[in-house]
């Protein structure tokens, strides 16, 4: 294989591709708020979600500490952009204005995506979304010296699924052949292509990786 030198570069972001995540969560006057961020990722039964701290999600976040992470598909695309520039906190907080965001009240009418009952959380989940995730804070997190970006981190505490990405003969797995998220890298939109060459962590069974939050959870929703 050839080798190539590396070249030092300073770029404005580092987003290599993560998925696209839709935040629901509750304002304070008691309407629900729908977020895109891409600034996530999992560790068993919690995640980890990179939020400005002056943003609606973020407030409404660490003041409820609860919300819905919904993880829409790629053909979403066009529903997510719709919502790309818009922001719930009114007046919009200098930075997003200066970027271009305006305020908008109903994220859910703009996206054109449907509100369903949550079962253990009060934030609805978005009904077009393949996958769902009812969470709650755990903790908190400051990243930087500036004080404008925070972590959350939360645990899952429901996740619901459509079943065409379920997995044929398998009442927990999610089919990744099947399973095709919308990714974004360096703000654009991608979606996967087919796998590229098997992996050998796939011989692990997933019942392996089952930790006790799964548990917890199962007895918080009544399982």
């Amino acid at each position: 294989m050839k080798t190539v030198a590396h070249t030092a570069i300073e770029p404005g972001i580092l987003y290599f591709g993560t998925p696209v995540v839709l935040i629901s969560s509750t304002n304070e006057d008691g309407t629900a708020n729908l977020a895109p961020m891409s600034s996530a990722f999992w560790l068993g039964w919690r995640a980890v979600l990179g939020l400005g701290v002056r943003s609606r999600t973020a407030q409404n976040l660490s003041r409820t500490g609860e919300g819905v992470l919904n993880l829409p598909a790629e053909s979403l695309a066009p529903a997510v952009d719709r919502l790309a520039l818009t922001t719930g906190s009114d007046p919009v907080p200098e930075g997003k204005r200066s970027r271009g965001y305006f305020h908008v009240a109903d994220k859910f009418g703009r996206a054109g995506l449907t509100p369903v009952e949550s079962s253990t959380v009060a934030p609805p989940r978005v009904a077009e979304c393949p996958v769902a995730m009812e969470v709650v804070v755990e903790r908190e997190h400051p990243v930087g010296d500036d004080g404008g970006v925070v972590a959350f981190e939360v645990r899952v505490q429901r996740v619901y699924v459509h079943p065409s990405i379920r997995m044929p003969g398998s009442e927990d797995r999610i089919d990744p052949d099947a399973w095709r998220p919308l990714i974004m890298s360096f703000q654009k939109f991608y979606g996967l292509s087919s796998q590229v060459h098997p992996s050998a962590l796939a011989g692990i069974p997933e019942r392996l990786y089952r930790g006790p939050d799964i548990e917890r959870a199962r007895r918080v929703a009544g399982v």
